[in-house]
């Protein structure tokens, strides 16, 4: 029995990470030449030439978008 609370728990502690909400990602899109920050895990193919995180705020994810050298400097666009 005691196995079995041990596996469950653990289970528990090693799954939860993987369905946790609130992640974000920054990352450099080719086609629009801009850093994006987005909220689902990018596949770096095609336009998207790089990524960055998860970060656990966006506000983490905007300090880290900020010290990418190749995102621009201003971005009127941004968050």
């Amino acid at each position: 029995m005691r196995a079995l609370i041990l596996a469950g728990a653990m289970t528990v502690v090693i799954g939860t990470p993987c369905f946790a909400d609130g992640l974000y990602w920054v990352v450099g899109n080719r086609a629009t030449n801009k850093c994006e920050i987005v909220t689902s895990n990018p596949i770096v193919i095609d336009d998207i030439w790089f990524e960055d995180g998860p970060y656990k705020s966006l506000e983490d994810a905007k300090l880290a978008r900020s010290t990418i050298g190749a995102c621009p400097e201003k971005d009127p666009t941004a968050e």
